[in-house]
């Protein structure tokens, strides 16, 4: 029988020669390729650098700018490792020193988190149909069902969060739908904040036939998709509960562990909650509009030291916030509510509700005459904002 020509024949090897071994040329060339892919410059990554150091004498701002995008092409890539690169210097953040984490990372994904989520009260442009007023109904409407729930403050304010930051993504959305996104947003935020959130009926029974199980849940997946999954912004109550910490902390005791007051804390977040019914809120960043509340609690030299902010990026919310501030100190100091279910120790974290409407109106009012001239809190006529009964339900958008 015939073998084929081709075949391999084994032959006696000279001891005295080198040993070769023998590569298969796919592998030869494969690993050539690696090599060279290895040494291609690195892919454009977004840099962030701080604009302003902190100074020695205490804690002053930093502002995170884009830096311009740079490609390293190293001349000899085999020494290429003995270079190091830094683009952030700064000396230590308000945070004291943290046993589980490093204060200064925590501190600046803080202030990253100012740059990621985006909020803007022009997005009122893009529906023309909707009013400020509208908004505050809803929100208002919002906190009265974060407290008959017993939800976190951190929640309320996520779902105010969600809601602004999608209208500022859609268009020409009708007043009758509102409702639906508030519910859906506080829906979404219950299951980021909450340990145990209230189920998907729950939420719709409260709107009184309004919205159903089904609404709900297929608004989820739109406003989700629109947020593009970014759920963890750093809301105001975050920033404050922040402040109130460090200025409170002690030496050796846990940081994690509140040391604050709980009876001013929540005088701090009633004024919040006042002030976050305005639109014009969205006007200043979160960590602002928490500096600027606790100032009006405390002298403007805690709040630098707990915040690095200087009296010229908090001067200008402080003076808008000055006739909400007023309008509260006519009324009685918020108390401390007890909850079902909630500890003792946990009880200025659950989101209460007043008559926040007619505060805000009155706050409103004293703007317009307190001031000569700058913006003014936009006050809009019309009827009140209710839900629609379920026989008046749009049909779905």
């Amino acid at each position: 029988m015939s073998r084929r020509s081709d075949r391999i024949t084994l032959q006696a090897r000279d001891p005295n020669s080198p040993v070769t071994p023998i590569v298969p040329v796919t592998l030869r060339k494969r690993k050539t390729e690696c090599s060279k892919k290895k040494l291609q410059p690195a892919t454009k990554k977004q840099n962030y650098e701080i604009q302003k150091c902190w100074s020695e004498d205490g804690a002053s701002p930093c502002i995170l700018i884009e830096t311009p995008h740079k490609e390293l092409k190293p001349a000899n890539p085999s020494n290429f490792k003995q270079y190091t690169f830094k683009n952030l210097f700064i000396k230590a953040s308000p945070i004291p020193h943290l046993s589980w984490a490093s204060s200064d990372d925590v501190w600046i994904k803080m202030l990253n988190k100012e740059l990621k989520y985006v909020h803007d009260k022009s997005y009122l442009q893009r529906h023309p149909k909707l009013q400020p007023k509208m908004r505050a109904i809803l929100l208002d409407w919002l906190l009265e069902v974060s407290e008959v729930y017993s939800l976190h403050r951190q929640t309320a304010y996520l779902a105010q969060d969600y809601f602004d930051r999608f209208m500022l993504t859609q268009e020409n959305i009708n007043k009758d739908y509102l409702q639906l996104i508030g519910i859906t947003a506080l829906f979404i935020a219950s299951k980021i904040e909450e340990i145990y959130p209230p189920k998907t009926y729950e939420f719709a029974y409260v709107t009184d036939g309004a919205c159903d199980l089904w609404d709900i849940q297929r608004t989820e997946l739109h406003m989700l998709k629109a947020l593009d999954w970014n759920l963890c912004p750093e809301t105001p109550i975050s920033w404050l509960k922040l402040y109130t910490q460090v200025e409170a902390q002690k030496n050796g005791v846990n940081f994690l562990e509140p040391q604050f007051s709980q009876d001013t804390y929540i005088q701090i977040t009633q004024l919040l909650d006042l002030c976050m019914m305005d639109i014009t809120a969205l006007d200043y960043n979160y960590s602002v509009l928490a500096a600027a509340a606790f100032c009006h609690f405390s002298t403007f030299d805690v709040v630098h030291k707990v915040s690095g902010l200087t009296w010229d990026s908090v001067s200008q919310c402080y003076q808008w916030m000055t006739p909400f501030m007023e309008t509260l100190r006519s009324e009685p100091k918020p108390q401390l509510k007890n909850f079902p279910k909630v500890r003792a120790d946990d009880r200025h974290n659950i989101q209460t509700h007043v008559a926040y409407l007619d505060l805000l109106r009155i706050a409103q009012e004293c703007q317009i005459s307190e001031s000569n001239s700058g913006q003014l809190s936009p006050v809009a006529g019309g009827p009140i904002l209710t839900p629609p009964s379920s026989t008046e339900k749009p049909p779905n958008p």
